[in-house]
């Protein structure tokens, strides 16, 4: 019988199995999780002739290094980054095929901060309320990776697709984030309002899964005290004491206290998680559609 397995050689900073998450279970304090950049996901999972949802590897800054226990097809794509099998270059962004016993590596990113590894047929992990997802946050989903960890995978779905390179979004130079005021924007001053607005903010290194942290300005407060803790969604803008706004993305909690200022939408979030540390902010406000 054909052993359809990864070994992870090299895990990396910090790599995970994620798919499109695990929406509607707010209410039992389950986060979202998935993908913090589901375009980047699914051009891979198509690439190799998966469906959209299939997991797929997540990785930050340095990559993993991988050895199939059988021939599998790959793909790589997300934050740039070299890509080698058994030391000699391959595509990044185009399907791979990998013999068994091969290394594949998956170099360190070259612009943005987090790649995606899609395998042909998936990562089987044992799925958990519906989904293959690593929660940081809640802890549910497969551990991220470690050395000598060896990950399932399912069968190939469908051929993968004949493309020499997949064009994809090059990671922001500035990141620009379209937000809709409140709902607490009234728990800060106008001057707070326009800090946010005209004033460039910067990636902080702290960012992580949770969310996007960013160095700049603090927000002046129009009152004291703190929320009763109420519930909270996916591009969340909250305002911590130290008055510097975060971005919460797919591990976010799903209650909180802190005045949340405003809300991004949804179409800038994956340039969000590969935004770099280090990389300019602006928040721009717009009307609700």
């Amino acid at each position: 019988m054909t052993d359809r397995a990864l070994a992870v050689v090299r895990a990396g900073a910090l790599t995970t199995v994620q798919d499109e998450g695990r929406p509607g279970y707010a209410h039992l304090g389950v986060p979202r999780s998935g993908t913090l950049d589901a375009p980047a996901a699914a051009l891979v999972n198509r690439l190799v002739g998966n469906p959209r949802g299939a997991a797929v590897l997540e990785t930050t800054l340095n990559g993993c290094a991988l050895r199939p226990r059988s021939e599998v097809v790959v793909a790589v794509g997300g934050a740039p980054c070299p890509v080698s099998l058994d030391g000699r270059p391959a595509a990044w962004g185009a399907p791979v095929r990998v013999p068994a016993g091969a290394l594949l590596e998956v170099g360190a990113a070259v612009h943005g901060v987090r790649g995606y590894v899609a395998v042909a047929g998936g990562i089987a992990v044992e799925p958990v309320l519906g989904s293959r997802a690593t929660d940081l946050l809640s802890g549910l989903g497969p551990a991220p990776l470690a050395d000598g960890m060896v990950l399932p995978v399912g069968r190939p779905a469908g051929p993968c697709a004949r493309v020499d390179v997949a064009p994809q979004p090059r990671p922001p130079a500035e990141l620009v984030l379209r937000v809709v005021l409140g709902p607490r924007d009234d728990w800060f001053t106008a001057r707070a309002l326009r800090v946010l607005t005209t004033r460039r903010y910067r990636v902080s290194s702290a960012s992580n899964r949770i969310g996007l942290r960013t160095e700049g300005p603090a927000l002046e407060r129009a009152r004291p005290g703190e929320l009763p803790s109420e519930g909270m969604v996916l591009g969340a803008v909250q305002v911590p004491p130290d008055g510097r706004p975060v971005v919460f993305l797919a591990d976010h909690p799903t209650t909180g206290g802190y005045p949340v200022v405003g809300v991004v939408r949804a179409a800038d979030l994956p340039a969000a998680a590969q935004a770099a540390p280090g990389t300019p902010v602006r928040f721009v406000t717009v009307r609700r559609r």
